[in-house]
């Protein structure tokens, strides 16, 4: 199978704080990794290093067999923050996301809404969505540019359980798609039934890596 990323001896430092030690990792086309672990176990900094938004200390990160920069356009971040204006609607974020890639064929705006699930049409700013609302309309900015690699850094975030369920039958449908997702949640419950592998980081290191039944019979 295909691998979309490769890290080979990964470490991070910041000063002497060491956030991830020698990880080496392939992540395969068209599956789902779910990276578990406490509050600084580092799962955010590897989402960030495959980003491109970190280099690495040492080793090395490939993502499409080339240097994270070079293939960004090709990769969807979905960070903590909305990345959205809170007096513009969903749409009106979309449209204005939409002109800062010139080189890159998006999906019209209000196509990217309603792929999860929102209304279009709705003229209430951001500012007002539920906590549920503003997640999905995040991932619609990142679906926008048509990623083949999506890397959502807690999904899950303060969602109700409906809110929720709508965000897992949304990375199904993604999964399904073809697209390659690696997502960081502390709820292991809600996305276990989209994960193909379970990846479980402690203290910078790789503890387990388990391929789920899902997975296995993929």
């Amino acid at each position: 199978m295909t691998q979309v990323v490769e890290l080979d001896s990964v470490s991070k430092l910041y000063g002497s704080f060491v956030a991830l030690r020698k990880i080496s990792l392939s992540i395969e086309q068209g599956r789902c990794y779910v990276l578990l672990g406490e509050n600084g176990a580092g799962k955010s900094t590897l989402l960030r290093l495959i980003a491109g938004l970190l280099r690495p200390t040492y080793g090395s990160v490939k993502v499409f067999g080339e240097k994270p920069a070079d293939v960004r356009e090709r990769i969807g971040y979905m960070s903590h923050a909305s990345m959205l204006y809170d007096e513009f609607s969903g749409a009106e974020n979309l449209r204005y996301f939409a002109r800062l890639y010139r080189e890159r064929e998006c999906m019209p705006p209000e196509a990217a809404l309603q792929s999860v699930g929102l209304d279009a049409t709705l003229a209430r700013p951001v500012g007002q969505y539920s906590q549920g609302m503003r997640q999905r309309a995040s991932l619609a900015r990142v679906l926008l540019a048509q990623p083949e690699l999506l890397l959502l850094d807690e999904p899950f975030s303060n969602m109700d359980a409906a809110s929720a369920k709508q965000m897992l039958d949304l990375l199904v449908r993604l999964r399904e798609q073809g697209k390659t997702i690696v997502l960081t949640t502390h709820q292991r419950e809600l996305a276990e039934p989209v994960a193909d592998f379970l990846l479980t980081l402690q203290a910078g290191n790789v503890a387990s890596l388990v391929e789920t039944a899902a997975g296995a019979r993929r």
